[in-house]
């Protein structure tokens, strides 16, 4: 007889415990990420709507029923208002807009025109590829909330200097796409200005796409043969300081 209690408390702690691990199993599970939700290094996919995905979007000649032809993201400033894009990409700024987070014929931050554009003078004066770099200041048209595109999405920092063998993310819309591819993988010095990657189907419309290091920018897609004529290489001219004096000029930094 005096058993029999001690099975029961027996009983329920076991009952008790199990409960509990399989609770404890439904929150690890809610709290673990997907391992299949980042593809392996060098494979191309659909970008998942995230932060870093909201901060880059396409550039559109002439707002959203223009196409779109290239990639930029948004980068800290102290004016809160500035892009990094491919020298290429902006010819003519004041006809160019910018939609972060673009997917899918919808602007959730909203379209952003682009007011000025700050290239090197190696870009203007003979479009050299290590100079295939630019920064833009935006304003909003329509859509999105504040009055500055980084308090819509934020901005990444940017990293000049960056190992040549630097493990990359790059992301960027094809412009036969309507939502943004992503691909990481580790890079390599093609000479002492410009870094390439192997990444697929990176093609047409990618020119611009940063390429970024622990989430700042340290490149874009652009330079050598425009960012490349093979859509599984792609290049980036190596950020120097002339990228860095560019960039502060744009932000307003002293």
């Amino acid at each position: 007889m005096p058993l029999r209690p001690a099975r029961r408390s027996a009983a329920r702690r076991t009952s008790r415990t199990l409960a509990a691990l399989a609770a404890m199993a439904v929150l690890l599970s809610l709290n673990m990420p997907d391992a299949g939700a980042v593809p392996p290094l060098g494979v191309t996919a659909r970008a998942i709507p995230d932060a870093t995905a909201d901060r880059v979007g396409p550039l559109f000649a002439g707002g959203l029923g223009g196409g779109h032809f290239c990639t930029a993201a948004v980068v800290r400033s102290d004016g809160r208002d500035v892009i990094a894009t491919a020298a290429h990409c902006v010819g003519d700024p004041q006809n160019t807009f910018f939609a972060p987070g673009y997917r899918d014929g919808r602007a959730p931050h909203g379209l952003w025109r682009l007011t000025g554009a700050f290239v090197a003078p190696d870009w203007t004066d003979g479009q050299d590829p290590d100079a295939d770099l630019a920064f833009a200041t935006v304003v909003r048209v329509e859509g999105g909330q504040g009055p500055y595109v980084e308090d819509a999405v934020g901005g990444f920092p940017v990293a000049a200097e960056q190992p040549g063998d630097a493990a990359v993310t790059i992301v960027g819309y094809p412009s036969t796409e309507d939502a943004p591819l992503r691909c990481a993988n580790t890079t390599a010095l093609y000479s002492g200005t410009q870094r390439r990657i192997d990444c697929p189907d990176l093609s047409s419309g990618t020119s611009g796409s940063p390429w970024l290091v622990a989430g700042a920018v340290a490149g874009v897609l652009g330079g050598h043969e425009g960012g490349g004529t093979d859509p599984d290489v792609s290049y980036s001219a190596v950020m120097g300081d002339r990228a860095v004096e560019l960039y502060r000029e744009a932000a307003g930094e002293d």
